[in-house]
């Protein structure tokens, strides 16, 4: 048996809500993903590092290619399209419960000039009989070459490891990119801004749509008492959104407060006080000042 290290970048890529985050957290076994059960939840690239005692995978969790509608959707489609070129295999995710779409045809027409290996990974087989299942890989498999396919629950854990063995098998050997205790490379304040992003995203449901933006205002360890004091901005674009957020005497505020609270004392394991504000900044989406402010920057890719 071969001993030597491997390691590689792996792009995960799908159309929105096939289950990209929740693999990713599944994976790395810990909350760096936000999960929504609505689409379009992941913005940038989250890198989840996985490291074993014979290989080190470098997740990127892609925003979902989809057609733009506005200039934040070019930016995530633009992120999307950038990472395949720059990774060593790709996983193209597909939810076994929703079959082909027209979505999916976008997506394999993007990776047509792709040199890379492709994978297609059909998730959320835990929602579909087993009959069902082959009908639909004959679907995919005429329409691209792909390397191989692996169906999963990422929610169950169903053939995860398998998964990892063969994208494993993939790799070349390899430097270790990250140290072993690291298992992503964004830095705290946006894990911590994408875990208060998700809790306003659960608790208000179908009323706030993907209009919100969190903004980290001000982070420190005060001296003498250990814990971390955030202080955070929630920006909407219109007022009416706001009301939404803040809720009732501020007792929606409030939840959000608490809920995130606990996600991120677990991911910084100290206590932590954190103040929220609600700010209204009219159409953000589309204009690249207010994209650059909160982080959507075009010149990074």
């Amino acid at each position: 048996m071969d001993h030597t290290f491997k390691s590689g970048f792996i792009s995960i890529i799908g159309r929105p809500n096939v289950g990209k985050s929740t693999f990713m957290n599944r994976v790395i076994g810990q909350k760096i993903a936000i999960m929504s059960d609505k689409p379009q939840t992941t913005r940038n690239k989250i890198q989840g590092v996985l490291t074993q005692d014979d290989a080190q995978i470098i997740f990127i969790d892609t925003p979902g290619i989809h057609k733009p509608k506005h200039k934040l959707g070019d930016f995530m489609v633009k992120v999307a399209e950038n990472t395949l070129n720059e990774v060593d295999a790709i996983l193209f995710m597909i939810n076994a419960a929703e079959g082909y779409g027209r979505g999916d045809q976008f997506i394999m027409e993007r990776l047509q000039n792709i040199k890379k290996p492709v994978f297609l990974i059909i998730n959320k087989i835990d929602q579909v009989h087993p009959n069902d299942l082959l009908p639909l890989i004959e679907t995919y498999k005429d329409k691209y070459p792909f390397k191989e396919i692996i169906p999963i629950s990422a929610l169950e854990g169903n053939n995860v490891d398998h998964l990892l063995e063969v994208i494993k098998e993939n790799l070349d050997v390899g430097p270790k990119y990250y140290p072993d205790d690291q298992v992503t490379d964004h830095p705290e304040r946006f894990i911590i801004t994408e875990l208060i992003r998700e809790k306003v995203l659960h608790l208000t449901r179908e009323e706030i749509p993907h209009s919100i933006a969190v903004v980290m205002e001000n982070m420190e360890q005060r001296e003498g008492s250990g814990a971390v004091f955030i202080q955070a901005s929630i920006i909407v674009e219109r007022k009416s959104q706001k009301g939404i957020i803040i809720g009732k005497q501020g007792s929606m505020l409030k939840e959000i407060g608490q809920k995130a609270r606990a996600d991120i004392e677990a991911l910084l394991g100290t206590k932590i006080y954190l103040e929220l504000w609600v700010k209204v900044q009219k159409d953000w989406r589309n204009r690249q000042t207010h994209l650059n402010e909160y982080g959507f920057k075009n010149d990074d890719y």
